[in-house]
């Protein structure tokens, strides 16, 4: 994997996921995304190791958006992550791969239960809001978040390989194959 398409390819719904995790702002997350595009595309020849592409391409991402936090004005609050040194550890590494199999998966839902779940659980929007803004009723709301965040578990639960060590934490996740789970390819 040498060139930015076949890194777009097989990173952009990832990091997306990811980015949105750590931004609220649907918008602004796709804007960041294409930060990194661009510096990925701009820095690829300096990538000596290409075994080291993954984590090479997460550093950026993380960076790109401390920068959008450290330049960006309108942002009240800072989240306290932004200026601590970067150390990232084996919990936060695995919640940073969940956040990324999320946002592959949240990219899948039918459309009305994605949009429920990124007004409701990314942009931290209440389940008010969220009738208010597709003009459905509070319960028809709720519904349509619970139901999103069943199809969503269930998704993870058979597109991702999660792996659980006796405390019951999940300690490694990966997304499977897309070809190779059903819930993706019948469209659930």
């Amino acid at each position: 994997m040498n060139n930015t398409e076949e890194v777009w390819t097989e990173y952009h719904k990832q990091l997306l996921g990811f980015i949105s995790s750590k931004v609220s702002n649907r918008q602004m997350a796709k804007d960041i995304l294409h930060e990194v595009f661009i510096k990925i595309h701009t820095k690829i020849h300096t990538l000596d190791d290409i075994t080291k592409l993954k984590s090479w391409v997460y550093q950026i991402t993380r960076n790109t958006v401390i920068d959008f936090y450290r330049t960006n004005k309108s942002i009240k609050e800072i989240p306290d992550w932004v200026d601590k040194p970067f150390e990232i550890s084996s919990d936060e590494a695995v919640q940073e791969e969940l956040s990324l199999c999320l946002g592959f998966l949240i990219g899948k839902l039918p459309d009305k239960y994605k949009q429920a779940i990124q007004l409701s659980e990314m942009e931290n929007k209440t389940q008010q809001e969220l009738a208010q803004s597709e003009n459905i009723s509070l319960s028809g709301a709720k519904s349509r978040v619970q139901r999103g965040r069943k199809i969503l578990k269930d998704m993870l639960l058979e597109c991702c390989q999660l792996e659980i060590n006796k405390h019951n934490r999940i300690v490694e996740v990966q997304i499977r194959d897309e070809e190779n789970c059903e819930l993706i390819k019948n469209g659930k």
